[in-house]
């Protein structure tokens, strides 16, 4: 007990909780920006639009089977030599954002093309565009069907930010490291219980909300 107290002092709670405010910080803004980026290049490539299609379809494959870790030290130490400099935090957003951007199209293609074709063909034969039918009828139903995958992919974006330690971002496990590594003996066990208390936290949180929306989106 004395040496659980010790290790998870005030100090050191605090320098734990720093790092996780960082690490809630670039989970939500590769979120929000995957999401994004991910629907627009599902929907070019369900809509085969000329040469778009094409130039994302390699696009999403590359970047799908390259190790996020790659796409971290790309950002990082590679886009300065282009010219782009971005500190950890925005290298950390820019990798993240690329691979997650690349599976959630991919969630995306595949939730529209489950929308039934008879619905599709229905709409085209009373006159709709394919960009209507894509807003009226496809997109709305497979963003409902979507909601499953699309959470366990936030849920694995957010802990895949431990792997921005590797460009020295202070996010929670960089932290946790510099704490256990004053005593590893004694420290490392409270420090990575208390860790792993907080990692799961948020992602139980982010699996009951998205349950609770399925359930409404399906009433609806």
């Amino acid at each position: 007990m004395e040496t659980w107290l010790e290790a998870l002092q005030p100090a050191h709670l605090n320098f734990l909780l720093q790092g996780f405010r960082i690490t809630l910080e670039v989970a939500l803004i590769s979120i929000a920006l995957s999401y994004a980026i991910g629907i627009v290049l599902g929907a070019t490539r369900y809509l085969d639009v000329p040469g778009l299609a094409t130039l994302f379809a390699v696009a999403v494959e590359t970047l799908r089977n390259l190790p996020i870790l790659y796409l971290l030290i790309f950002a990082r130490f590679v886009l300065p030599t282009l010219g782009i400099r971005l500190d950890p935090f925005w290298s950390a957003v820019v990798g993240l954002t690329a691979f997650e951007a690349a599976m959630i199209s991919e969630i995306v293609r595949a939730g529209l093309a489950s929308v039934d074709r008879e619905q599709i063909e229905a709409a085209t034969a009373s006159g709709l565009t394919r960009l209507q039918i894509l807003r009226y009828i496809a997109l709305p139903q497979a963003l409902v069907r979507m909601i499953p995958p699309t959470v366990s992919q936030f849920i694995s974006l957010l802990k895949d930010t431990s792997l921005a330690v590797a460009i020295s971002l202070p996010e929670l496990m960089h932290n946790a490291q510099i704490i256990y590594n004053g005593d590893p003996v004694r420290y490392v066990l409270p420090i990575l219980a208390t860790t792993a208390v907080l990692y799961f936290s948020v992602n139980f949180l982010l699996s009951q909300i998205a349950h609770v929306l399925e359930r409404r989106l399906l009433r609806t």
